[in-house]
């Protein structure tokens, strides 16, 4: 289990106990008790936690790994990505979630006369130097976590754009529940721009399917295309599809 993995499985256990041990971590994840408490003082470095005599207690609410930490199942992502940014025609606004895989498909945007609207800060960052295309980012409070910009200046931005295309990221997306992400100002901003778009394509990773977060964004009658990998559970896939859903496997 990798660097990255090991993280979610630490703020999973947080997340659904409130307290862990290292040695019940070091069982659990199947490395040493030294890399157990290596994990815990990285994880606490960036607030995320709080250290204990032995251990670690959930600190804050939230246990969102930081976007810079998710670097997993980074091919699925860039398949996704590139799959997503050929369903967007040639002079389209294309808007923009924050999150891995969304990052992914930015990066694969090309096509004459494309206006990118965005509240993440590194998609922003990225695309500003690019001259093929045109980038309109909102203003907003900026999340740590995600990179975003949310909030009600980010959420009255969007409101007077008319978007064609959604690239739309969440940390779960569930048949019953829709689409949901950690943070509640997040999915209040990413829902604006999704019910701004006319067309709405959601990327996630096949770990992401049947997982329900926190905060809703949207239900699945938004949705138009899901954008998976070929992991996914085929009878998920079913399910999405029975739901009106067209799901995209690459």
């Amino acid at each position: 289990m990798n660097k990255v993995d090991r993280f979610n499985r630490i703020l999973e256990e947080l997340g659904r106990d409130g307290s862990t041990t290292v040695e019940g971590l070091a069982h659990l994840l199947e490395v040493s008790p030294a890399t157990v408490r290596r994990d815990l003082q990285e994880l606490e470095d960036h607030r995320l936690l709080a250290r204990t005599h032995g251990g670690a207690v959930a600190h804050g609410l939230s246990y969102e790994l930081p976007i810079r930490y998710r670097t997993t199942r980074s091919e699925e992502k860039r398949r996704i990505g590139a799959a997503a940014a050929k369903l967007v025609p040639p002079g389209s606004v294309v808007g923009v979630t924050g999150g891995t895989t969304t990052t992914e498909a930015a990066r694969s945007l090309t096509g004459p006369d494309l206006t990118i609207v965005t509240n993440a800060l590194n998609i922003a960052a990225e695309l500003a130097v690019r001259p093929d295309l045109r980038l309109v980012v909102t203003g907003g409070v900026a999340r740590a976590a995600s990179f975003e910009l949310v909030g009600p200046i980010a959420e009255q931005m969007l409101e007077h754009y008319n978007i064609d295309v959604a690239l739309l990221g969440a940390d779960g997306v569930d048949v019953r529940a829709g689409a949901s992400t950690h943070d509640d100002i997040e999915a209040r901003c990413n829902f604006v721009l999704a019910e701004r778009s006319q067309r709405r394509l959601l990327l996630v990773d096949s770990s992401k399917l049947g997982r329900v977060a926190f905060a809703r964004i949207c239900g699945l009658d938004s949705i138009d295309v899901l954008i998976t990998d070929t992991g996914a559970d085929p009878g998920q896939v079913e399910d999405f599809k029975r739901a009106g859903v067209e799901v995209q496997l690459v």
